[in-house]
């Protein structure tokens, strides 16, 4: 038994699976939008309480590792939000906190015998 789909429903599908396709690209454009927002708000904070050589200081951390400049960024944020630090955090002050978070990370290393 072979059934067949006439054009009526084909058309109707097609124009479904269209507005499925155009809602995930509106809500795909808008969640980037939020991201964007947030990136540059962040930033503009990060541009009043960093000098610039401790902007570049964690620029070129960024290159290297991503994930810890980002968790630097968000406490360092949270800092100057709750007032527990004073700004603008100039290069020798940012070196120390990357000093501090490196010696609270864990390192775990594996040995062969």
């Amino acid at each position: 038994m072979s059934e067949e789909v006439s054009e009526e429903e084909l058309e109707l599908l097609r124009k479904r699976r269209l507005s499925e396709l155009q809602r995930a690209m509106a809500e795909e454009q808008k969640r980037t939008d939020v991201q964007q927002d947030l990136e540059t708000q962040k930033q503009s904070i990060l541009r009043t309480i960093l000098t610039p050589e401790a902007r570049q200081r964690l620029t070129n951390i960024r290159m290297v590792k991503p994930e810890f400049a980002a968790q630097l960024e968000l406490q360092l944020i949270q800092l100057a939000q709750t007032g527990r630090l004073r700004t603008p955090i100039g290069d020798k002050q940012l070196k120390e906190a990357l000093t501090h978070l490196q010696s609270q990370r864990k390192e775990i290393r594996i040995r062969r015998a």
